[in-house]
């Protein structure tokens, strides 16, 4: 689970560096597409403790825990610090349900397919009180995901 976001970091880290040092840039980052006029302004809390909302409805299926999926995100810590994010990278991730962290698995499962969702992830559905490179213990995460492909 935890390889997801570190390769990710990782692979952030280089391309910010070659940008600093002007080896490559792509350009002005991206962001999220609009949302619903009529976006949910409440998250719903589902039993194992994620929060979520729709913030812009699809049109197409719903993945399965099962599925890979390629998506467009960006994640924060309460403070508002981002520790990851496929627009800053401008490039989107494909990745299977099965091998993110908890909050991932089941927070995705909300969104149809060209839908945007943002999940609050509480610690035991994210990295827990051993935390990851970037993020420390116990950290809730909070992400703003679009949904492009199932497969």
């Amino acid at each position: 689970m935890q390889t997801f976001f570190s390769f990710h970091r990782f692979t952030f880290l280089i391309a910010a560096l070659a940008c600093l040092t002007a080896v490559s840039c792509s350009g002005p980052k991206r962001g999220p597409s609009a949302v619903d006029a009529d976006a949910e302004t409440e998250f719903t809390t589902t039993d194992s403790g994620l929060k979520y909302r729709i913030l812009r409805k699809g049109s197409g299926e719903k993945p399965i825990a099962t599925n890979r999926v390629t998506v467009d995100y960006s994640g924060w810590l309460d403070n508002g610090q981002i520790f990851d994010s496929s627009y800053n990278r401008n490039e989107s991730t494909t990745f299977l349900l099965t091998q993110v962290i908890p909050g991932w698995t089941e927070g995705l499962q909300y969104v149809s397919k060209g839908g945007m969702i943002e999940l609050e992830i509480p610690s035991n559905l994210g990295y827990g009180p051993g935390g990851t490179p970037g993020i420390p213990p116990n950290s809730t995460l909070h992400f703003k995901v679009e949904l492009h492909e199932i497969r």
